[in-house]
Formats: structure tokens, C-alpha cells, sequence
């Protein structure tokens, strides 16, 4: 049955499947502000996409795929914008609690840490990855070839595995 591109069945498929929208957000954004800035792009360029949608794929691989390009489009600009701005003390601008964020010392705190100090692509593979998606799925959303998903998720899983190896020694 095709999918109608009409508004009210947008905002179904967005309510079906927000959760991949917050995720990638999380991955790509520590701060709360900017982070909802980039929510909203996300939702933007799906309403502006939705009309290509191609059926042939799954609405979960489409939705991937455009927000974790408006991600690191996202990022790349914010990476600009902290180089030339002055950045103020953390202490001055925090003014909530990010209530979804794990306790820094924690083991997950930790693997949160070390999944944002990886390369862009690395950091899409690892929570796509994580979000227990298949290889071949890892492959349609990114456009790159099962065996390289395969190959990239050891590496990274690897290089992880170092990291905590050497926190503890």
C-alpha cells in the first residue's frame, strides 16, 4: 500500500518513529539549546523530503539517513562557530540539568565520552550499531557495503575497548 504524503500522515510517521530523530540529535549535540535547534532541522529537511520518500526502502533507513547527514552538517558548522567564539565557562550558562544525560564517572558516561571523540562516520556506524540496526541496514541507511559496516563496527569496537583499557590501567 503507498504511502500518502500528506501531513497527517507525516507527522504519524514522525511520532512513529521520533526516537531515531532524539538519538541521532544526542549523538551528534551536547548542548540542550543547540540540540533542539538541530531537532528541528532534522524534522524540517524530512517535511521537504517526505514527498521523495522511495518506498523501496524502510521509512526507518530514510529517516536515518537524512537526519544523520543534517547531523554532521550540523556539526561540522557548530565545530566552525566554536573556533572563532570565545567559549564562556560551563558554569555560567548552566542553568538546568540535562536530565538524559549519564553521570560523566559512570561506565556509560564514559562510553558516551569516547563515542563523541570518534571521527564523524565512525560515530554514525557505532549508533547505528548500537541501536542494534543489521549490517545491511548500517550499509542502505550510510551507502557503503555491508562488509565495510562489518569491518568499521570491529575496528571501532576495537578502539574502544583500547580507550577504556587504558583508563583503568
Amino acid at each position: 500500500m503507498p504511502l500518502t504524503r500528506d501531513a497527517p500522515t507525516f507527522l504519524a510517521v514522525m511520532e512513529a518513529n521520533k526516537g531515531i530523530i532524539y538519538k541521532v540529535a544526542n549523538a551528534y549535540c551536547r548542548d540542550p539549546e543547540n540540540r533542539k535547534d538541530l531537532i528541528q532541522e532534522i524534522v524540517i529537511q524530512l517535511w521537504l523530503g517526505f514527498p521523495k520518500y522511495d518506498e523501496q526502502f524502510r521509512i526507518t533507513t530514510w529517516m536515518y539517513r537524512i537526519a544523520l547527514n543534517v547531523s554532521i552538517s550540523f556539526y561540522r558548522k557548530e565545530n566552525v562557530r566554536e573556533k572563532i567564539n570565545a567559549p564562556l565557562r560551563p558554569d555560567i550558562m548552566d542553568l538546568t540539568e540535562d536530565i538524559g544525560t549519564p553521570e560523566p564517572d559512570s561506565d556509560i558516561g564514559t562510553l558516551h565520552r569516547f563515542i563523541r571523540e570518534l571521527r564523524e562516520f565512525d560515530r554514525a556506524i557505532i549508533l547505528l550499531y548500537l541501536e542494534e540496526n543489521s549490517q545491511q541496514e548500517i550499509a542502505e541507511i550510510l551507502g557503503i557495503t555491508s562488509t565495510n559496516v562489518s569491518t568499521k563496527i570491529s575496528r571501532i569496537k576495537e578502539q574502544l575497548k583500547q580507550k577504556f583499557q587504558a583508563l583503568k590501567s
